[in-house]
């Protein structure tokens, strides 16, 4: 077996490789260099990010600790409320008007007074507190505790600070006494920091900056800053859309997160728990157990750049510490970018470059395809008229012609070749044709025994037929006649050998295989008889001659093959098998009958087709004689098909 392939893949295949090796290299160059450079300009663009978030984080809450340390000194605010209240109120606004971030400012006092001033500017803060419209700030006052007339209201100021509505307010329920910043702050007698906890008066999680009034350490101002806040400084969409931030404290408890739904955990978790927070919270992102790793290392403890794996790919993770004036000790920040999406814009030219290139490949292989193309298409019609040859389609058709002289002169080559077999089918089988001029069928039509079925047909009168009419619409009437019968044949799977006269001469099983021949002669036979019918019908309606056709069928053994003189042979078939169908068709007068078999041909169908007994018939220039049976119709239907 011989390896082959058509001209234009071969000629592309050289075009494609060789652009291939061409461009690979580049491709590939281009790539690992930009692949690097990506790497590092997201190493830069953390490190920048880094120092910004930072600088945000400590802005904040150096804003917060300022606020505290000049509120420590203010006398107005050592006297519990309600003395130089509009003092202490005025100073509380101004605070929250130049510290944007912070929630809420307020001073706790030993007797339990306390004075918070709130921005109310967050959607959840107006709505916890239920304030009215075109409220900006709220102010809790809790006065006069040890004595009856307890004062404990919120009233609610417009953004000029005017009072637009009051509430009075439950106060046993909060204690200042009782919160963490200001026991912390007694306690330690320092500014402290504390957090995150939830808040009294607003139930959110907050961190907190407070410390002690400089003239007496048992009041305490202190400085709410939202969780949500600090979450919104965390913000590293601008690495990539995959890259995080967040804030873990000292004792390794995350408390602030830059994507929106782990911080909405976060402050849920923290709205309804205590103790168990940090366990339950750190799961919230995969990458805290490598961070509390790497905070271990000095190399990454201060922001160093690391390339860790989890989760399934590479990472790059910093780390840089976060705490202000000696508070918050301990926190740091930490950012963490999947180094996929560092690399996302030079996989987005590696594409790109591939499409360029395959965009060449495939400019290459179209040229190659148009240089070709006037061979390989002339080519293959060429080669699709030879196999129609070969398959005996040799109806005329116009000669092919390409710009190639040598393809032209094959198609007129095969031109002349179509019309000589074309001519050669009309006098001879088209199976031994076919088997003729297949290079592999040099001995298919060698005489040889077989068995066959053999049917000849006759008509009845056609001398007088032909005497009566002339000799053109005799042979057109002929004509009609035998390329109906001929036609039935070949559906049947029967090989038409000669015409004789007015008579054909069909046979099965030769030169085609076929092993249910009997059956197909019965049907072809029937089939016949009933397009001769309808035939007739016809003729008689055109006023000519009706073709009345008689049949005769027989099964057995003859030598079928090549017959005749070296230099011109015949393909028939010889014996006693087609002598007996051929007297059949004759006996048909004799018995008034149209299709007769022998007893040969009805031991083959058996019982599939309606048969008519005759008995035994002496045959002429036979010795034994033939039992004879009528051919009657289908044994599935009650009348001839």
């Amino acid at each position: 077996m011989h390896w082959s392939k058509p001209l234009r893949l071969h000629l592309g295949v050289l075009v494609v490789a060789s652009l291939l090796c061409t461009s690979t290299p580049i491709i590939w160059m281009a790539f690992s260099h930009g692949r690097d450079a990506a790497v590092s300009a997201g190493a830069q663009q953390m490190r920048e990010m880094s120092l910004r978030l930072i600088e945000g984080y400590r802005n904040t809450l150096q804003g917060g600790t300022e606020a505290v340390a000049l509120a420590a000194t203010l006398p107005q605010l050592t006297s519990p409320p309600p003395q130089d209240i509009k003092a202490k109120q005025q100073f509380f606004l101004e605070v929250l008007r130049n510290v944007p971030n912070a929630t809420s400012i307020y001073t706790g006092y030993p007797d339990g007074s306390y004075l918070q001033v709130i921005n109310t500017v967050r959607d959840d803060v107006r709505q916890t507190l239920s304030v009215p419209e075109g409220t900006a700030f709220a102010v809790r006052t809790i006065a006069q505790r040890q004595t009856t007339d307890v004062i404990s209201t919120l009233r609610f100021l417009d953004s000029q600070a005017i009072e637009i509505g009051t509430r009075n307010v439950e106060y046993a329920s909060f204690d200042p006494r009782q919160r963490p910043w200001y026991q912390s702050v007694v306690q330690d007698g320092i500014p402290v920091s504390v957090g995150p906890y939830v808040a009294g008066t607003l139930k959110v999680p907050t961190l907190t900056i407070a410390a002690p009034m400089r003239d007496n350490g048992q009041v305490v101002v202190g400085i709410n800053i939202h969780l949500q806040t600090v979450s919104r400084l965390l913000d590293a969409g601008q690495i990539s859309p995959r890259a995080r931030a967040y804030i873990i404290n000292g004792g390794g408890d995350l408390v602030a997160h830059s994507d929106p739904a782990v911080m909405s955990r976060i402050i849920g978790l923290w709205s309804r728990t205590a103790g168990a927070f940090a366990a339950t919270a750190n799961g919230f992102d995969t990458s805290l157990a490598t961070v509390a790793r790497l905070r271990q290392d000095p190399a990454f403890a201060n922001g160093g750049l690391a390339r860790v794996g989890f989760d399934g790919e590479s990472h790059l993770v910093q780390i840089a510490p976060v705490s202000v004036s000696g508070l918050f000790h301990g926190s740091v920040a930490a950012i963490v970018v999947p180094l996929e999406d560092l690399v996302a814009e030079a996989n987005r030219l590696l594409v790109r470059n591939l499409l360029i290139a395959s965009a060449f490949v495939i400019a290459g292989v179209a040229a190659t395809v148009m240089l070709s193309r006037m061979v390989s298409r002339s080519l293959y019609r060429l080669a699709d008229e030879a196999r129609r040859i070969g398959d005996l389609e040799v109806g005329e058709k116009g000669v092919s012609h390409s710009f190639i002289t040598e393809i032209n002169t094959l198609a007129s080559a095969l031109a002349a070749s179509r019309h000589a077999i074309g001519q050669f089918a009309l006098y001879v089988p088209r199976e031994v044709v076919r088997r003729i001029i297949d290079p592999q069928g040099r001995t298919a039509v060698k005489a040889q025994r077989q068995d066959v079925t053999v049917l000849f047909t006759d008509i009845r009168d056609f001398t007088t037929i032909s005497e009566q009419h002339s000799p053109e619409d005799v042979v057109d009437t002929l004509s009609a006649y035998f390329e109906l019968l001929n036609t039935i044949a070949e559906r049947h799977g029967g090989t038409v050998v000669q015409y004789l006269g007015d008579s054909i001469f069909v046979m099965w099983n030769a030169p085609v295989p076929d092993a249910g021949h009997a059956e197909n002669g019965c049907r072809c036979a029937l089939a016949m008889k009933a397009a001769v019918d309808d035939l007739n019908e016809a003729n008689r309606q055109n006023a000519r001659p009706a073709l009345v056709t008689r049949f005769g069928l027989h099964t057995g053994p003859a030598v079928v093959g090549s017959f005749g003189a070296i230099s011109r042979q015949q393909y028939t078939a010889m014996g006693d098998t087609i002598n007996v169908a051929s007297r059949l068709e004759g006996l048909n007068k004799d018995f008034n009958t149209s299709i007769l078999v022998s007893a040969a041909t009805r031991d083959a169908v058996a019982d599939r087709f309606r048969l008519r007994p005759l008995g035994l018939v002496q045959l002429k220039g036979r010795a034994e004689k033939v039992d004879l049976w009528e051919l009657v119709g289908d044994a599935n239907h009650l009348t001839n098909p």
